[in-house]
């Protein structure tokens, strides 16, 4: 004798049947959404009577207009402006400089030059009367300024400010330019 057996799918179990693999497929792998970012670490080793930039000479965003101006960053990162040179928003910051040497060695600082030039998409911009944030402050040259390194630990930093000449109808953009800072410890 044969016996047979036919089987009728019910509409509920082929609706199941057919999301059996969507529901293994979830149950397999977590719904769970995972990101990493990359994050930077640096640290500063220093030898002794050394020294290192902590940040840039920023003039901040201005305004030009059809009659020249000027704007100086001071040492302490006040802010101020002549002529036709208008200051937008708050930005603005001296350089900073920091290093290390032996307490009360005496240490000359001095510029590579007198003044610089930024270029960027218009004409390009002098950057003069580099001033050093010591107490009184004062003017640097590329003839040597002496200060004595005060701190028992023998660190030390510095602020440099500068004038920038902005032109008459300067084209908006990003300017940008060099300078160097020479230390001499005696």
């Amino acid at each position: 004798m044969r016996t047979s057996h036919i089987f009728r799918a019910l509409p509920v179990q082929r609706a199941f049947i057919a999301f059996a693999p969507l529901f293994a497929a979830a149950i397999a792998s977590p719904a769970v959404a995972q990101t990493s970012t990359p994050a930077q670490t640096d640290a500063i080793v220093l030898r002794p009577l050394s020294f290192f930039k902590v940040n840039d000479l920023d003039f901040g965003d201005i305004i030009a207009s059809g009659t020249a101006g000027t704007v100086r960053i001071a040492p302490d990162g006040t802010r101020t402006r002549a002529g036709g040179a208008t200051l937008a928003g708050n930005g603005g910051e001296p350089a900073r400089f920091a290093g290390l040497g032996t307490p009360n060695r005496q240490v000359n600082i001095s510029l590579g030059a007198n003044s610089i030039f930024i270029t960027g998409p218009g004409v390009r911009m002098r950057v003069r009367d580099f001033e050093i944030g010591s107490t009184p402050t004062a003017i640097l040259s590329t003839t040597p300024t002496r200060f004595t390194i005060a701190t028992s630990a023998g660190n030390y930093n510095f602020p440099v400010g500068a004038t920038l000449e902005v032109g008459a109808n300067q084209v908006p953009g990003d300017y940008a330019g060099t300078f160097t800072i020479t230390l001499n410890y005696l």
